[in-house]
């Protein structure tokens, strides 16, 4: 199984474009989206703790496609401060409760930032992380290539952590595209290569993921996606070049070459990017 889908569905800039505009009474965005793809990754969770009110509302909204589900990326205090209030684990283990009694978690992604190295305190930092969300199908994402040992792969596979296959733009020392497995779940990121925003100080968040893939360069990354997903139950292939509706571009012309054959498209995805109507149904 692959699924497919974006990083985030809560985005002004895909208004008119992604969604239509004005949005008709009721609109549920994450709804209109489970119609198109088998997944979503939530990204507002890397910013706190769900409500869980709210996580039980996002179940209810993708109802509809009984193969969906989701990926949510774990709260910042614990991979990129690395000093979680007291608090911290019970409130984001209670936010997420609805998403896991629904069977709806597919992966809980635990994304550090370029400057956590491997070391001896930082290995054991991420072995107690494990210990203390095993219950969760859990993916790590690092960024920086002194992670990408075989003995850290052959931990990570005795821990039976996944781990996260990412594209992104390239500098010292960064995580190169690979097909890696060591667990259960297989899962792609693919964040762009918008090199002038990436490393920019002043760059907007948005700005970053401001990049759409052409199909040249997402071939490899198919090929690497049928790979993972030959060794793996569910393997997640997630577009987070979110700007302007490009990760659903992405993510649909994936899902048609994948599946070889056309896909349903939001019609106002069409205006905005005519491209998509050979692989539109």
């Amino acid at each position: 199984m692959i699924r497919i889908g974006p990083a985030g569905w809560k985005y002004k800039d895909w208004e008119g474009v992604v969604y239509p505009k004005p949005k008709p009474r009721g609109f549920d965005e994450l709804e209109y989206l489970s119609q198109y793809f088998d997944a979503i990754e939530i990204n507002t969770s890397y910013y706190g703790a769900p409500r869980p009110a709210a996580a039980a509302n996002w179940v209810r909204s993708i109802g509809g496609n009984q193969r969906f589900k989701f990926s949510a990326k774990l709260f910042h205090s614990f991979t990129h401060e690395r000093k979680p209030a007291p608090n911290d684990e019970k409130e984001f283990k209670d936010g997420i409760a609805p998403l896991v009694e629904s069977e709806k978690l597919g992966a809980l992604l635990v994304q550090f930032p370029w400057s956590f190295k491997s070391s001896p305190e930082n290995r054991e930092y991420l072995i107690d992380l494990q210990k203390r969300f095993r219950e969760y199908p859990l993916v790590v994402e690092v960024r920086h290539s002194s992670w990408l040992d075989e003995q850290i792969l052959d931990l990570l596979s005795e821990l039976g952590v996944g781990i996260c296959n990412i594209d992104q733009p390239l500098f010292h020392r960064s995580v190169k595209p690979a097909a890696h497995v060591t667990a259960s779940v297989g899962y792609v990121r693919l964040h762009g290569r918008n090199y002038k925003q990436w490393f920019s100080k002043d760059a907007d968040v948005r700005e970053r993921y401001d990049h759409l893939y052409s199909l040249d360069e997402l071939h490899p990354w198919l090929t690497r996606a049928k790979q993972i997903a030959e060794d793996t139950t569910d393997t997640y292939v997630v577009t987070n070049n979110h700007y302007i509706g490009k990760a659903v571009v992405n993510a649909l012309e994936i899902a048609s070459i994948l599946k070889r054959e056309p896909v349903p498209v939001p019609p106002p995805l069409l205006d905005s990017y005519p491209e998509l109507r050979e692989f539109s149904r």
